[in-house]
């Protein structure tokens, strides 16, 4: 058993059984959040890493270079295990990219006996009906997207959205009686070969790996807490490095999930192509209008290098010269209108949603582009989707996620949304796995994969 002491308080005793890790392995960066879990399934953040990818390792939100992601993950892994005093085993890992797919489908099933109440066996056989047939229909896309026909997949995430029997609302069916029963239902489906990577990647760094999880369902299940029976309702978009994670969450159900291949990235090649400047430094520049300054970049504030002062200093006489800014300006500009094309074309394809959440919550590394925020909130690109207004657009930090505290001297702001997310999904599924105590954690366990 370890102890931990965090601002001069008493130190504290730690199970190792109660240590989870999440593991949020972007294209721009690795973070590794290790958490306690307390008594009352909320956690309490006590370690953090933070490590910069190379340009090869990821490759539209998947991993493209094992070794080298093994190589990044270490690094950040010791830095999170470094300040938390103790060592993690049991991780849950993010899974993103454009060949994920997340759809909410409606089903209705009728009973033959409508006298019987519906059992934990029942449900059981509902629920894999409609978890092959959504594989079936994930495996057809991705195989048109991929021109594999032999392409396997694997369900990731599974999650009930809203039940009825005979037109009454339920928050559990087990126990009940009636003739028709309809659900609404989440899945998410992924290649078997990113997820073959991410359990590579696991088996190398000797971790115990709990679930992979779809980062936008993860920060959906982030901001819902523990209270599965909330009412909230909101569009949230993950913004990395490679690609952009829209999730749609209604009423407190996800209505589904949809990615496109337009991240940060972009906005740093589109101005390293207009300007001419190499790569590292037109990312700079785009972090400096952003409002992050370079000593950002990594959690360890150390003394300021000749090199860096000298790369700061290059910053800001570039940014000075009127031409250059001028095109930078544009390119960013340019670029998110692009954005903005693809987040309309992602919200269309919510087929189930008859009016969508005016209420947008950014989250991501890409987030933090300031004219991007104020692109999304003020910009009309939201006009032919079916929004009653326009919709106000809120950057996620720590203290928006229930449940979960920061007890770290970091200041560990929307970039980390993603890895709470994940922390929130291990403890769903740690739950499930536990003993069940009710209805509720009967129909959990049912949804483990």
């Amino acid at each position: 058993m370890s102890e931990i002491n965090l601002d001069n308080e008493k130190p504290r005793k730690i199970k190792p059984e109660n240590v989870i890790l999440a593991l949020d392995i972007g294209t721009e960066f690795v973070k590794a959040v290790i958490a306690e879990r307390t008594e009352d399934d909320n956690l309490i953040v006590i370690g953090v890493g933070k490590e910069h990818q190379s340009m090869g390792n990821m490759y539209a939100g998947a991993i493209a270079d094992i070794p080298a992601v093994v190589s990044t993950c270490e690094k950040a892994l010791s830095n999170a295990e470094g300040m938390a005093g103790v060592i993690s085993k049991t991780c849950v890992v993010g899974i993103a990219g454009e060949l994920i797919k997340g759809n909410t489908r409606t089903v209705r099933y009728r009973r033959k006996d409508s006298n019987k109440p519906i059992s934990d066996q029942e449900m059981q056989l509902i629920i894999q009906r409609v978890q092959d047939k959504a594989g079936e229909q994930a495996k057809q896309e991705i195989a048109l997207e991929t021109d594999n026909p032999e392409v396997e997949v694997r369900l990731i995430n599974s999650a009930i959205v809203s039940l009825s029997i005979d037109g009454y609302k339920v928050s559990n069916p087990i126990g009940f009686k009636g003739s028709d029963l309809m659900i609404q239902f989440y899945t998410a489906f992924a290649p078997l070969v990113h997820i073959s990577a991410i359990e590579k990647v696991c088996a190398e760094l000797n971790l115990d790996l709990l679930a992979v999880a779809v980062e936008p369902f993860a920060v959906c299940r982030a901001c819902l807490g523990n209270e599965l029976e909330s009412n909230f309702s909101a569009i949230v978009m993950d913004i990395g490095g490679g690609t952009t994670d829209i999730a749609v969450v209604d009423d407190g159900g996800v209505e589904g999930t949809k990615m496109f291949g337009i991240g940060g990235r972009s906005f740093t090649h589109q101005i390293a192509t207009r300007t001419g400047l190499d790569y590292d430094t037109a990312e700079a520049v785009k972090l400096q209008l952003g409002g992050v300054s370079l000593d950002q970049l990594t959690l360890k504030h150390k003394e300021e290098t000749i090199a860096e002062a000298e790369k700061k200093n290059e910053i800001q006489q570039i940014l000075a010269t009127p031409e250059r800014a001028k095109k930078i300006n544009q390119a960013i500009s340019d670029n998110i209108e692009v954005w903005l094309g693809g987040v309309a074309v992602a919200l269309e394809d919510f087929p189930l949603v008859e009016a969508l959440p005016t209420r947008i919550l950014l989250c991501g590394g890409g987030a933090g582009l300031a004219s991007l925020q104020e692109s999304l909130a003020t910009s009309d690109w939201y006009t032919d989707l079916p929004l009653s207004r326009r919709p106000l657009v809120h950057l996620l930090d720590d203290v928006d996620i229930p449940g979960i505290e920061n007890a770290t001297t970091e200041d560990l702001d929307y970039s980390f949304i993603t890895a709470f997310g994940l922390l929130r999904v291990a403890i769903d599924t740690l739950s499930g796995t536990d003993e069940p105590a009710g209805l509720r954690a009967k129909l959990a366990k049912l949804l483990q994969n």
